[in-house]
């Protein structure tokens, strides 16, 4: 077994130099090669780390034997096609989120994947922090008892990309970015009870999008902003379980985010982590010091390091250190949710997921 992940680099923007970042924590990760048709900016960062090989055709990166794994740091609509062309090219792929900008694309990379054998991962720390992982071995040894309501808020007070001052304008305009807070921030929140509730079968799904508060008009305009800047949904899973998501990159409300998974016998709160549960006829309401926990795994639990993060996790599972997490089967019931919404509001009706699978 080889003790080095070789990567390509796809796409050198803002997201990748994040993922590079991570990648330094890891030392069985090499960068061996960057593509961008920026190629002045490729090379910027392929002088100052010190990586030979820059492209500005992917598919070029693609032809390399070297590389056996590819990241894939570029718009949402670009996610499908040079994934499936670098699985296709025998690579394993890790790509930013969302999985695809629709339902049917992040289908069909999965779909490729089994084909050709390959690992595919999708980008979502917020599946290996430590409340999360602590949350899953709660859940996994019963201690909810029936989980049957879960619900995911997160609300920014002022922070839509570009039109804010925040990131480029391809984030808000939707013939690049595909949509706007639920792709970008809802992703997250949403596939994170996706895996915590055992990534069950969505039923139906019921939604809402709006696109309400001012911004800067030459902004707007630059931009092409037509984007939602907040969207919520209420989702129906197999199981008798219920989802509600609420997403907001601009509001008139306290900046925040609230994380909960209420069961028959207890209850959770993810953020700051607390465990509600009554016993004896007496209510309790227990926290624990998430940070000791996590040390102690470190020192304890074998395989806990190879689940510290998710590129950390994604290169032990190409060294055969672990098992993937399905983080891509994770991404593709997320991605059903989230087109699910825009369809209902498009609608104006709950969808169900076969209409979710019809769509274009």
């Amino acid at each position: 077994m080889a003790d080095t992940v070789k990567i390509g680099m796809i796409g050198c923007g803002q997201i990748a130099k994040i993922h590079l970042g991570h990648y330094d924590k890891i030392p069985e990760a090499e960068i061996v090669a960057l593509c961008d048709v920026n190629e002045a900016e490729a090379k910027r960062i392929a002088a100052e780390r010190g990586i030979k090989h820059v492209f500005t055709d992917y598919n070029d990166l693609l032809a390399m034997n070297e590389i056996q794994s590819v990241d894939v740091c570029l718009h949402n609509r670009l996610h499908a096609p040079v994934t499936i062309d670098a699985l296709r090219a025998g690579k394993n792929v890790y790509c930013e989120k969302p999985m695809a900008a629709t339902y049917a694309e992040a289908k069909r990379m999965r779909e490729v994947a089994a084909e050709t054998g390959r690992m595919l991962a999708i980008q979502f720390f917020s599946l290996y922090d430590p409340p999360t992982r602590a949350a899953k071995k709660l859940i996994d040894q019963g201690r909810l008892g029936q989980v049957y309501y879960a619900k995911a808020r997160s609300y920014r007070r002022r922070g839509r990309p570009f039109v804010d001052g925040y990131g480029t304008a391809q984030f808000v305009n939707s013939k690049t970015s595909a949509g706007g807070a639920l792709l970008d921030m809802c992703v997250y929140h949403t596939a994170r009870m996706v895996y915590l509730l055992g990534n069950p079968d969505v039923l139906t799904v019921s939604g809402r999008t709006f696109q309400q508060l001012d911004m800067y008009d030459d902004r707007r305009k630059s931009s092409g902003y037509d984007v939602e800047e907040f969207g919520l949904g209420l989702i129906r899973l197999a199981g008798d379980v219920t989802l509600f998501v609420e997403e907001a990159w601009a509001v008139n409300q306290p900046a925040g985010a609230s994380h909960q998974i209420f069961g028959s016998k207890g209850g959770l709160q993810l953020e700051p982590f607390k465990f509600h549960t009554t016993i004896d006829d007496i209510e309790f309401d227990a926290t624990a010091d998430l940070n000791a926990v996590d040390w102690r795994w470190h020192q304890c639990v074998p395989g806990t390091g190879d689940v510290d993060g998710s590129q950390r996790h994604w290169i032990s599972a190409q060294l055969g250190r672990c098992d993937l997490i399905d983080s891509a089967g994770v991404a593709l019931k997320t991605m059903m949710i989230l087109e699910g919404i825009y369809k209902s509001h498009e609608l104006s009706r709950e969808v169900t997921a076969a209409e979710i699978e019809a769509g274009a």
